[in-house]
């Protein structure tokens, strides 16, 4: 058993073990999916990853899958009815728990992964796989900058943190002040959640553009037009196929530009901040200790 406080503190035997833990978590994901016509996609560097050499990056510790809105909506309630719920956690931000994350994820409740962000919550804490939405975007240009500014309301005021890996001293700033006006948990629910119900009004099935709201900022200003971006396509990743959406090299083109050439060696890198990990334990032997500690 090893115990790591740092991810930089692991092996490279480890951080493979690591990467295997969460593949394990997609392949239940796959599976739970096709057996309840739930969409999904891979998406981000998990999406890079298969492109460039068909598995993980190998700096990358997590893997992202995108879900139009409609699936998105209707995975938590058959993820509760029908899932391994004791080993899967299904992990989304409500009034009563933050995640500090306006995603939401599949967590791996046999083991122990805390982030810094979350060492004061009483939520599990095992290793995680991100799902994000692709939501209905209207035509008019002025209804798709309501829509936006819906969408960073939400997520102000659902993860209630600053920004760690993107945005500059302005987005900061003003995330900082939005907190501060509004400091009541109850009411900063109430205002993510009207927020969220006026960026996700445009029905996904017909509305004549998708795009991501709930992504890095630079992301949500780019839509692609909604025909064919449901026509699934297969790539291979870690020895598997899984789908991707019509439009994927695309999408990968417009958010990371030349996806296919390595970033400079410091960038190679894991974002995760992490405060606590332990491949072959479940996290609650740790709470009072590495996280909900008086």
């Amino acid at each position: 058993m090893k115990e790591y406080f740092n991810i930089s503190d692991m092996s490279k035997e480890e951080f493979r073990r690591l990467q295997l833990k969460v593949l394990d978590t997609l392949l239940y994901f796959d599976a739970f999916c096709k057996e309840h016509h739930l969409r999904y996609y891979l998406a981000g560097g998990t999406l890079i990853g298969a492109l460039r050499g068909g598995g993980f990056i190998p700096w990358d510790e997590d893997i992202d899958v995108h879900m139009p809105r409609p699936d998105y909506e209707k995975l938590p309630k058959l993820w509760e009815k029908y899932a391994d719920t004791e080993h899967y956690s299904f992990c989304r931000t409500t009034d009563k728990k933050n995640f500090h994350h306006h995603a939401s994820s599949i967590v791996d409740n046999y083991t122990t992964f805390i982030e810094k962000r979350n060492v004061k919550e009483d939520i599990p804490q095992g290793i995680p796989m991100d799902i994000l939405p692709f939501d209905g975007c209207p035509k008019s240009k002025i209804a798709t900058q309501i829509q936006m500014l819906w969408a960073f309301v939400f997520a102000v005021y659902n993860v209630q943190r600053l920004p760690e890996n993107q945005g500059g001293f302005l987005m900061r700033k003003g995330t900082a002040l939005a907190l501060k006006l509004v400091k009541s948990p109850s009411k900063r629910y109430k205002i993510w959640r009207t927020a969220e119900k006026h960026m996700k009004k445009y029905d996904f099935e017909t509305a004549p553009y998708v795009k991501e709201l709930v992504a890095p900022l630079h992301s949500m200003f780019i839509k692609y037009p909604r025909e064919k971006f449901t026509e699934e396509k297969y790539v291979e990743f870690e020895g598997h196929r899984f789908p991707v959406q019509h439009y994927y090299k695309d999408y990968l083109e417009k958010v990371y530009g030349n996806y296919m050439e390595l970033p400079p060696e410091e960038k190679r890198q894991p974002k995760t901040r992490l405060s606590y990990a332990n491949l072959d334990k479940c996290y609650k032997e740790y709470k009072g200790k590495y996280y909900c500690a008086k």
